[in-house]
């Protein structure tokens, strides 16, 4: 621990970290309150209902399945706040607790009766009437065929039961011998979670469909009692690189293994038979603690399908992104990207700038343009239907030189970044699969063109993936230029990421694993020894990393003015006396995922303020684990684009929460009603309708 942070905490208990497993619940937490929000849209509150179900498969899949192998391993090695595996587990399990029945509660008694008020009712068999029975009965024939009832016996094991499956448990009995016997049926991932009614206004549950036509499966017998129930498993990819030959088949293979991990959570709904409970327990292999009854439907993370209705006055109002000038077509030509970038750089922001016209439109024309003579790109996440991968595949047949870095351990993105890895192999495209022993989480791409004066590169640096769905829902920023010390530093990355280097220094971009923890902390430092007083400005998805925690101490310690904005987990402890009194930290959490990693370090008056951005968090998997690539933004224009997003941001008092030094969040007050979303997307459409004026687009009316 660093001396500043012992000293401030010596006569305190606790610890000048927070655990970074309840920071992440805490982010769950606050998805959560945007559903019990009775101001947020009622088919956004389903949505993020929905959300927090997911967020919270993926944290037991992987947070409580590395803990529960760490205490299976006997590993008693403590995290910076001093917690042990085992009471990690134990403090995540009663805190989960709380968070579901809040969930469960929000779910009963605030959105199924707003739901029911707007028209639309989540039904339960038995409210409904005869002719709805028999409407249901005809849509059971239709699933008959895919169901697979299994019994146990002693001529039948315990059926495999896979991650995240919806399940009924049911014991029936032999009415002539009266033995009673164990089965389950899964429930068809494929089919809507829940069937609507023809009136499209009434909703019920698939599993109770299921369940109130059971004797169809087992016939003679009788049904004494049924419960649905669902198990998640651990989802940690592990993998040993250096003996893996052909690392595509490697994580083909690992994710065949993945199915079979071990069970970490039981989710059963509320008042199922001890009997039925225990057999679960045993033949999964779980602990009490590791059961969680639910007052409410099981996997509430089909409520995404809600979000479909026609029902838009119960939805967000719709955002269309927004061209930039410079990437319209002028005078019906088409637009000439590369020509603007000769120009000036380029800084988009999304959703609220149009992913398409900007980084895909970079790519596309890249791939249709004679004059290019490489394309090289990272893929760390992309949509299943990527037309930035399409427009690759194109470039490589139309003779062009096409390089892409597939990271194939993207987690839970493995099988669409496999069947990418292959289409683009079988395009031609030279495919690379990354460093051995490092994800390749930068998003970069590189464009190589034989211009009027010679060979120029044109870049593409951001801070989101290049994927068109998420594009919609994540704010991210991405820097285009074709300034050629940029250029030339990504021609060396590649060369890094696709052959063999030792290149740790660059002209602008900032690398981790090899430097980018120095770099940041000697920025933090160079606020510290600012003798007029620094200031820094940080935003980032999540703050771990001990070495960066303790070097903000000690800037604050200085007297440094530091905003941090983290959206999910902060380690940091603000506000503490001696120690983070200059630090203040607040989540922006409402309709888009804030995803963008933007740094500020300066006042501006003693030296320029440097504004950086990237792909990197600071957490110790980004900086030691991963390649991530930081670039500064230089241009003056640009960096007064960056500040306007950073000071809203900090100004907002509507989606904005704050960190204590307790390390309890707590919603900001609202007085002056500013949301960041809502206010980007003002500042969007001014400048689209500045840009149409001044083209002409949209004539000037005179009164």
């Amino acid at each position: 621990m660093d001396p500043v942070a012992t000293k401030a905490v010596e006569n305190e208990t606790q610890s000048p970290y927070l655990n970074r497993e309840v920071s992440l619940l805490n982010f769950q937490e606050r998805v959560l309150s945007l559903a019990e929000d009775e101001t947020t849209p009622l088919l956004e509150r389903a949505k993020f209902l929905a959300i927090f179900s997911t967020n919270l498969d993926e944290f037991f899949q992987v947070r409580v399945a590395v803990l529960s192998d760490r205490v299976a391993a006997g590993l008693a090695t403590t995290t910076a706040d001093g917690m042990a595996p085992v009471e990690q587990l134990q403090l995540i399990s009663r805190l989960v607790r709380e968070l579901i029945e809040r969930q469960s509660r929000c779910w009963r008694e605030m959105v199924i009766p707003a739901l029911t008020d707007a028209g639309i009712r989540l039904c339960d068999w038995p409210s409904l009437s005869d002719e709805d029975h028999a409407y249901l009965a005809r849509v059971f024939e239709d699933i008959f065929p895919v169901l697979t009832p299994l019994a146990v016996d002693p001529g039948h094991p315990f059926p495999y039961i896979s991650s995240l499956s919806l399940n009924l448990a049911i014991i029936v009995r032999d009415p002539v011998t009266d033995v009673r016997r164990f089965a389950r049926v899964k429930i068809p991932p494929l089919l809507p979670r829940f069937m609507v009614l023809p009136d499209g206004k009434r909703f019920v549950p698939l599993e109770q469909i299921i369940a109130a036509h059971l004797e169809r499966m087992f016939p003679g017998m009788a049904i004494e009692c049924h419960f649905a129930f669902r198990v998640t498993r651990s989802a940690d990819l592990s993998l040993e690189e250096e003996e893996a030959d052909d690392l595509l088949a490697a994580v083909e293979m690992e994710l065949r293994r993945r199915r079979f991990g071990k069970a970490v959570r039981l989710e059963v709904e509320a008042g199922i038979s001890p009997e039925v409970c225990n057999l679960l327990m045993r033949e999964l292999d779980v602990d009490r603690d590791e059961v969680y009854p639910l007052e409410t439907t099981l996997d509430l993370g089909g409520l995404w399908a809600l979000r479909s209705l026609d029902r838009p006055e119960l939805k967000d109002d719709p955002w269309t992104p927004v061209t930039q000038a410079g990437l319209t077509d002028v005078d019906d030509e088409p637009l000439d990207i590369f020509a603007t970038l000769r120009e000036r750089d380029i800084l988009v922001q999304h959703p609220y700038d149009s992913f398409a016209t900007s980084v895909e439109a970079f790519i596309q024309q890249a791939a249709a343009d004679p004059r290019v003579l490489a394309i090289k790109q990272t893929l760390y996440r992309t949509s299943g239907d990527s037309p930035i991968v399409e427009a690759l595949i194109r470039a490589a047949e139309r003779g062009k030189q096409v390089s892409a870095l597939v990271e194939l351990k993207a987690r839970f993105d493995e099988h669409t970044n496999i069947a990418w890895a292959k289409a683009l192999e079988d395009a031609g495209v030279h495919v690379v699969y990354g460093l051995v022993g490092f994800k390749t989480h930068s998003k970069a791409a590189l464009v190589v063109r034989q211009d009027d004066g010679g060979i120029r590169r044109y870049c593409h640096v951001g801070t989101g993936n290049y994927n068109s769905s998420t594009a919609r829902m994540y704010e991210d920023v991405g820097l285009l230029s074709s300034r050629q010390d940029l250029g030339a530093d990504l021609t060396e990355l590649f060369n890094y990421l696709t052959g063999y280097s030792r290149q740790v220094h660059y002209r602008k971009l900032y690398l981790a694993p090899t430097e980018l923890r120095e770099r940041i902390i000697g920025l933090i430092d160079q606020e510290a020894a600012d003798s007029s007083g620094g200031r820094i400005v940080m935003k980032m998805n999540g703050l771990v990393d001990a070495a960066v925690i303790d070097a903000l101490y000690k800037a604050s310690a200085a007297g440094v003015s530091i905003e941090l904005i983290v959206r999910s987990l902060c380690c940091l402890r603000p506000g503490v006396a001696g120690l983070s009194e200059n630090i203040r930290v607040r989540s922006i959490v409402g309709r888009y995922l804030e995803h963008s990693r933007i740094m500020a370090f300066g006042t501006g008056e003693s030296r320029p303020v440097r504004y950086l951005i990237g792909s990197a968090d600071m957490m110790p998997r980004n900086l030691d684990r991963r390649i991530e690539v930081v670039v500064p933004v230089e241009a003056p224009e640009l960096q007064s684009r960056l500040r306007e997003i950073l000071e809203i941001n900090l100004a907002d008092d509507t989606l904005a929460w704050q960190l204590g030094s307790d390390g309890a969040w707590t919603k900001v007050p609202t007085v002056d009603g500013v949301s960041t979303h809502a206010r980007l997307q003002e500042i969007a459409l001014g400048r689209d309708r500045h840009r149409r004026f001044a083209s002409g687009a949209v004539p000037v009316i005179e009164l």
